[in-house]
């Protein structure tokens, strides 16, 4: 069996950890992170996620701190409904739900599942070094680590990938975003579906997680990265700003403190080339980073862990041979997510204000069996 070094211990490397030990290798998780904190708010694991993280047998665990969605609606401003899709059909021919869970609740259960001594805290890379049987790994802290491959799951703006591809730089979107999660006691609140509203100023979404909670997130333009405007808003702005929209809208607003507002603004990466560099592998986010218009980003990290686990049981001899039969595969789902949920964005973002009646006219029009295909092609069996 293979000894490998995983950078990064988000959603990613954690689930290619379980992966790799549950062939038998020896794996070591670098963090570069002190602590794993119980911060973010939520993601949506889709059923080909949860499928995928029942090939890691890691199913059973995600699957109680989460809560199933199985509708999910695009309203206007108003709460008039432009779409609605019913996701049943597809999940009951997966076996998995599409899931709404916190991204603190999912990393401690991936935590879990790790033996202890797996994961290396205070661990930021510096560079790396590759020959034809090795890799070394030497971090800031003056240790060095050396393994037959190195997976790179370090995120948007991978060290890994700086250091082969200096010029794929993290491509920001033109808008940034606001979430929270808040506790569902707010009458009218969403139990089992979730659902976007697209205004004149902005969009917000309403997603239900596990234990009573709410996650949401609302989307405004900014024509220039770390905007320092927006970097000040607090909940009262973000309640001015959404006052026109529907409710629950600004009921969730009233229930959320400052103390609790998370901002970013959201990027993605141009696609690349290859995900394969001989022993060095780009996965998650340092390898095709998605804006989160189709809720597919950490279901597509985790999908990245069992087609990895596929390759190497299909060719456990060559670690190379592996990664690059690893990169024929995911590069083109993966591109198609990132261009779709960019185009998705534009769409939701850009449309001029005066333009919009017809948007969403054209939303609404849109027939159910184009939405169905289009979530069949996204839930897909790996």
């Amino acid at each position: 069996m293979a000894d490998f070094i995983l950078i990064g211990a988000g959603i990613g490397g954690l689930a290619t950890a379980q992966a790799l030990l549950l062939l038998g290798h020896r794996v070591r998780v670098y963090e570069a992170a002190a602590e794993l904190r119980e911060i973010g708010a939520g993601v949506v694991l889709g059923a080909n996620a949860m499928r995928a993280l029942d090939e890691l047998g890691l199913h059973d665990a995600v699957r109680p701190v989460g809560a199933p969605l199985t509708t999910v609606r695009l309203l206007d401003e108003r709460g008039r409904v432009l779409n609605r899709a019913d996701t049943t059909a597809f999940t009951a021919r997966l076996g998995y739900d599409n899931l709404g869970v916190h991204r603190a609740d999912l990393q401690r259960e991936l935590l879990r599942a790790l033996p202890p001594g797996v994961v290396h805290l205070g661990h930021r890379l510096a560079r790396f070094e590759q020959t034809d049987t090795h890799v070394t790994a030497f971090f800031e802290n003056g240790e060095q680590a050396t393994a037959e491959a190195l997976v790179a799951a370090d995120g948007i703006r991978s060290r890994v990938r700086r250091q082969l591809l200096p010029g794929s730089q993290p491509r920001y979107a033109g808008y940034t975003c606001w979430r929270a999660t808040v506790q569902a006691d707010v009458p009218g609140l969403p139990t089992t579906g979730s659902s976007e509203t697209w205004g004149r100023a902005g969009r917000f979404g309403l997603v239900p997680v596990a234990d009573n909670r709410l996650y949401w997130f609302a989307c405004l333009n900014s024509p220039e990265p770390n905007n320092p405007v927006y970097k000040a808003y607090q909940v009262a702005d973000l309640q001015r700003t959404f006052a026109s929209f529907h409710a629950p809208i600004p009921q969730v607003l009233a229930a959320t403190s400052d103390a609790d507002l998370l901002w970013g603004d959201l990027y993605d990466l141009n696609p690349l080339a290859t995900f394969a560099f001989g022993r060095v592998l780009l996965l998650g986010d340092a390898a095709h980073a998605t804006t989160p218009n189709l809720g597919q980003g950490a279901g597509m990290a985790v999908e990245d862990a069992a087609v990895l686990a596929h390759c190497l049981r299909a060719t456990p001899a060559d670690l190379p041979v592996a990664f690059r039969t690893f990169d024929q595969q995911r590069r083109p789902r993966t591109r198609r997510i990132v261009e779709q949920s960019r185009q998705l964005g534009m769409l939701a973002q850009f449309t001029p204000p005066w333009l919009a009646p017809l948007r969403n006219a054209a939303l609404a029009a849109v027939p159910d069996w184009v939405t169905a295909r289009q979530m069949a092609w996204l839930y897909r069996e790996l």
